[in-house]
């Protein structure tokens, strides 16, 4: 009896991550992020290595205090320090902000990481098409 192979499971599980397409306009939100989990830590590195090149070293992170629980004001990613903010604010609880010292400020609306695939494909898609 033959058995079919599987392909292993990746080593690191894939970024769920949705980037609306550049433009000459700058965009309140620049997408979405879709974590696997609430660890600002473990998150983090997987989330920066994805990002285009083009947004630079991300040197700051700020996050709704409400919603990630306390954490370090830094941590080292890819031998890079980096700040972590978190702001009380209700006007963003859902929201991540990405800083590039001169070169920009990128805003990702963070969907729950307990939120159904269903539910999460159109509120990614409706965050990187600027309908948020």
């Amino acid at each position: 009896m033959a058995t079919a192979l599987q392909p292993p499971p990746p080593s690191h599980p894939l970024l769920r991550l949705r980037l609306a397409p550049r433009g000459n306009l700058p965009r309140p939100i620049d997408g979405a992020w879709w974590p696997r989990s609430y660890d600002l830590l473990a998150e983090l590195p997987r989330l920066l290595a994805g990002l285009p090149r083009t947004w630079g070293h991300i040197t700051s992170v700020t996050v709704n205090g409400a919603t990630w629980p306390a954490g370090p004001g830094r941590m080292l990613v890819a031998n890079q320090v980096l700040r972590l903010r978190r702001n009380l604010a209700p006007s963003a609880p859902h929201t991540i902000v990405l800083l590039t010292p001169g070169q920009g400020r990128w805003d990702l609306v963070v969907v729950a990481p307990d939120t159904t695939e269903e539910a999460a494909g159109p509120l990614m898609a409706a965050a990187a098409d600027g309908d948020v």
